[in-house]
């Protein structure tokens, strides 16, 4: 049987999609979407990733009319919270964490978008 790869995209509307690609760039280290088709894409390290679907009724992400949640793995979680509080934003780490899979902590995007950040173990 044949198997995809990985994650080849993740693709959702904004209200301001060059405004909120900037904040993903400024704040994450995605890189932008080229203009063109000989620039290279971001690319990811390669490691795990979850493919999860949750009960309808979770709180786990927000809001119930939240449809999805992105996870970014991070090498330091500390360095990444550190980082992004020094830009203004709003990080909730896990106050349970480190769990026997690693480390967590939460934001949202300018949009409001659920965005978890994890240190695996």
């Amino acid at each position: 049987m044949e198997r995809v790869l990985g994650i080849g995209g993740v693709f959702f509307r904004s209200k301001n999609p060059k405004a909120l690609a900037e904040w993903y760039f400024t704040h994450l280290g995605i890189d932008l979407v080229p203009n063109d088709y000989e620039s290279p894409c971001w690319q990811q390290e390669a490691g795990t990733t979850v493919f999860a679907p949750f009960e309808q009724s979770t709180e786990y992400f927000g809001e119930p009319d939240q449809q999805f949640m992105l996870n970014f793995r991070v090498r330091d979680l500390a360095a990444m919270v550190a980082q992004l509080e020094r830009a203004g934003v709003e990080v909730r780490p896990d106050p349970n964490s480190p769990y026997p899979n690693g480390k967590f902590a939460w934001l949202n995007d300018p949009e409001g978008n659920p965005i978890e950040l994890w240190e695996p173990a």
